[in-house]
This record gives structure tokens, C-alpha cells and sequence, in this order.
């Protein structure tokens, strides 16, 4: 994935500043085996939704979630997500260094 790397001085980031940058997002990444284990327990509520930052989905499967007809739907929903936990993490990552990097140039 080719990103932008430009200080605020118009040059790159220095490789102090790449290395700070990753190790926030080694700290501020969601656990892998917490997501699994909200999504085991609580999946048909959306809870594994709402941790991973998908405010959206998981408020929809949450309210869903409510009703008998909604719970059955979220259920499958949720042996879904169980396979796209692993890109939900990457995609938040992603977000995570792209908001670290524009801080780190401004």
C-alpha cells in the first residue's frame, strides 16, 4: 500500500517518527481474541461491532438484536463477522496510522 510520507518541513517522516507511529499502533490496535470472544458471547448483539469502531453496524445489530426475528438474523450475521474480524482489525489499523501519520505532519 503506497502512503504518503511528508514531514511538516517537506521532507519524510524520520524513522523515529515511523517507529513512534508504530508503536501507537501497536497500543491502540483491538485485541484480536477479545474481538473473537465479544463475537462468541455477544455477536447477535453487535457488541464485537462496536468495539472494532463499526459504530454503525454494530448499533444496527444491537437494535436487531432486540426483537426475535432481528435475533435470529444478527446470529447469522454474527457466524459471518467471525470470519471478518481479521480485516475489521487490518481496516482499523489502517485508519489508526493514517490519522498518526497526517498528525506526524502537521
Amino acid at each position: 500500500m503506497a502512503t504518503q510520507e511528508f514531514g511538516s518541513a517537506g521532507g519524510r517522516l524520520s524513522d523515529q517518527q515511523k517507529m513512534l507511529i508504530e508503536q501507537r499502533i501497536t497500543n491502540e490496535k483491538p485485541s484480536t481474541g477479545a474481538a473473537y470472544v465479544l463475537c462468541i458471547f455477544f455477536g447477535a448483539f453487535g457488541i464485537h461491532r462496536l468495539y472494532l469502531g463499526e459504530k454503525g453496524t454494530g448499533i444496527i445489530m444491537l437494535i436487531l438484536g432486540l426483537t426475535l426475528v432481528g435475533l435470529l438474523i444478527t446470529g447469522l450475521w454474527a457466524f459471518i463477522d467471525l470470519f471478518l474480524i481479521p480485516g475489521m482489525i487490518r481496516k482499523r489499523i489502517d485508519e489508526t496510522r493514517q490519522r498518526l501519520m497526517i498528525e506526524a505532519m502537521a
